[in-house]
């Protein structure tokens, strides 16, 4: 079937009966999407699967949208409509290729990780990181947390199995054994969750907007390193310098990014066949964790 006339038939089931046409956009990685048409109000976004994994995966990302916003002070879309098909945003822009357009999102996102600093780790429930739970169970101890429910929970899945001999796997246990001694201390604090620059887009009046969040409370660090380790545009230099300054950042943050992108990069062999060279990522990072 047709993207667009999935999403069509998918958003009048909904009850969105105003809609008369559905123009597909590409860009994500593992949901179809779409922008649609209305008789009776402005055009809105429409994401779905051809398959749904979950009943609950559209309400736990409306739920992190929300909670940026309320909690967090960050723009993100509303939610016209979530249900277990569908998912109805209101549109945001392309976020301009400027400086001082990145420099605005340092400020905003090192407000969000300074002012929601929490006692635990997890989430009030498991939410979606693509097509694949999140396990967000709470957690005291910040190294078990990272360890058990961001590293080695990718290890059972098929593609990872695949892609990663017994070696790369001894390798991630012993690195995760040894967090304490290779990653500093830090809180918990509410992030994004999937923050790479193809989910940071504008508002209306030209403000940072995020979309495609899995939400958490985990280490701050966990938004850097995607931005970091993740594709951004030239322009983005600017907001790695501010960030760093507005959360006193040691000198030696951009040596620990690719042991904490170890978890997008699992991910990502976990969902897609073709993994961008995300395995050689990770046995790049764990080479000093071989025996």
């Amino acid at each position: 079937m047709q993207i667009a006339s999935l999403l069509f038939d998918r958003l009048h089931t909904a009850g969105l009966s105003d809609v008369t046409a559905v123009e597909p956009v590409e860009g994500g990685m593992a949901a179809l999407a779409g922008l649609a048409t209305r008789r009776g109000g402005p055009p809105v976004f429409v994401k779905s699967f051809v398959d749904v994994p979950a009943d609950d995966l559209f309400a736990a990302e409306a739920e992190g949208l929300d909670v940026l916003r309320e909690r967090g002070a960050l723009a993100t879309p509303q939610v016209v409509l979530a249900t277990r098909e569908v998912l109805v945003l209101s549109v945001l822009r392309a976020r301009p290729a400027q400086e001082t357009f990145w420099e605005q999102f340092a400020h905003t996102l090192a407000r969000l990780h300074t002012s929601t600093v929490h006692d635990r780790f997890g989430w009030e429930r498991d939410n979606w990181l693509g097509r694949y739970r999140q396990d967000n169970a709470w957690t005291v101890d910040g190294y078990e947390f990272f360890a058990r429910r961001r590293l080695l929970r990718w290890l059972p899945e098929r593609r990872v199995q695949a892609a990663l001999d017994e070696r790369d796997r001894r390798a991630l246990e012993r690195l995760c054994e040894r967090l304490p001694d290779v990653l500093p201390p830090r809180p918990a604090c509410l992030a994004h969750g999937d923050l790479w620059a193809h989910n940071i887009l504008a508002t209306e009046e030209g403000r940072p907007a995020l979309i495609d969040p899995a939400v958490s409370y985990t280490w701050a660090e966990v938004d850097l390193a995607h931005l970091w380790c993740s594709p951004h545009p030239p322009e983005a230099k600017r907001f790695f310098d501010v960030y760093a300054a507005l959360t006193g950042l040691d000198d030696d943050w951009r040596a620990r990014m690719p042991l904490i992108q170890l978890r997008q990069h699992l991910a990502v062999i976990a969902q897609f066949d073709h993994d961008w060279g995300a395995a050689q990522q990770v046995r790049a990072a764990l080479k000093p964790f071989r025996r």
